[in-house]
């Protein structure tokens, strides 16, 4: 039996547009994906912003009730079942809300243990491990107000985890952070794993899925685009090659003119310090270094590179498509 399992799963919201002639709007958030995570599996959920990475979670927490279709935890239906399905999961979001500043982290803990149910002869227990698995032992009995971004949410991480759920929601956990506090969730996360908990992860950052994620569902516009390891979506480019040109300002026209060129499988435009940088990928003995550079007359060119795709490129060529 999977631990997580949507089948068709969709979500509409109705919206209105317009300030004098108000009309209503639906706008499809979530359209009929499908997939499952197994038991002990970190299962990636990867997208960009406003793909509905969090309006799936939120239906699988039974904070949202599906347009259509359905989903299960554990067996239990997310509808009908959903006081038990929230006994067993936990939920962990991205961002520094959800933290009382003036307690402790100590107290933090026990606080949320009441609200958890948690019985009081093993709630000491309980804090003391997470302490330990989230890496705070030993800052515990400072106040939250004192702690780093990365600290707050590892004590998110321990939080979502007090009642000992067989399966864990984190949503885009590592968000804001910096590289430190950033790479101290991750480890974190890792971990969950190897403890027996079956984990769902939404992210955007390519190289964070990439290392934490057994298998990956890439959803875009509201739709599953590819499902698989992190090795199957990286094989999807791995026959081509991706062209990098940095540019100091390029027309819409142009930007059309190089992804209309025979070969390229996906064009996008990144921000890199001072500069944009043209990212190219092309079909297989295809070399077009040449015939990008004739479609950007008028903009200033600067390093030109070749290399090997990665799990970026692949996303990128995914939600491009």
């Amino acid at each position: 039996m999977a631990a997580i399992e949507a089948a068709e799963l969709r979500r509409t919201y109705k919206t209105h547009t317009g300030t004098f002639r108000r009309r209503a709007k639906e706008i499809e958030a979530v359209r009929g994906i499908s997939f499952a995570v197994e038991p002990g599996e970190l299962f990636g959920l990867l997208g960009p912003n406003g793909a509905g990475k969090t309006t799936t979670i939120k239906m699988l927490i039974t904070l949202l009730i599906p347009t259509g279709g359905s989903a299960r935890v554990l067996g239990l239906d997310v509808v009908h079942q959903a006081r038990e399905v929230r006994k067993r999961i936990g939920y962990v979001f991205g961002g520094e809300r959800g933290v009382y500043e003036r307690l402790s982290g100590y107290d933090n803990l026990r606080y949320f243990a009441e609200l958890y149910g948690v019985p009081a002869r093993e709630q000491k227990r309980r804090i003391e491990e997470l302490l330990e698995l989230v890496g705070l032992k030993g800052r515990e009995q400072e106040r939250a107000e004192g702690y780093s971004r990365g600290m707050k949410q590892r004590l998110h991480v321990a939080r979502g985890l007090l009642h000992d759920p067989e399966v864990l929601f984190l949503d885009e956990p590592t968000i804001g952070l910096d590289p430190v506090g950033a790479r101290e969730v991750r480890a974190t996360i890792a971990s969950l794993t190897e403890a027996g908990k079956t984990v769902l992860l939404t992210t955007h950052y390519m190289f964070e899925a990439d290392a934490l994620c057994d298998r990956i569902a890439v959803i875009s516009k509201g739709s599953i685009v590819a499902e698989g390891t992190p090795l199957d979506l990286k094989r999807g480019v791995a026959q081509g090659s991706v062209v990098e040109v940095e540019v100091f300002g390029i027309a819409d026209e142009a930007l059309e003119r190089v992804r209309a060129l025979g070969g390229v499988v996906a064009v996008a435009i990144e921000e890199r310090e001072q500069a944009q940088v043209l990212v190219v990928q092309t079909e297989p003995d295809v070399e077009l270094t040449q015939a990008i550079l004739s479609h950007l007359n008028g903009s200033d060119v600067g390093r030109i590179s070749r290399r090997e795709p990665t799990l970026e490129d692949a996303y990128v060529a995914l939600v491009s498509e």
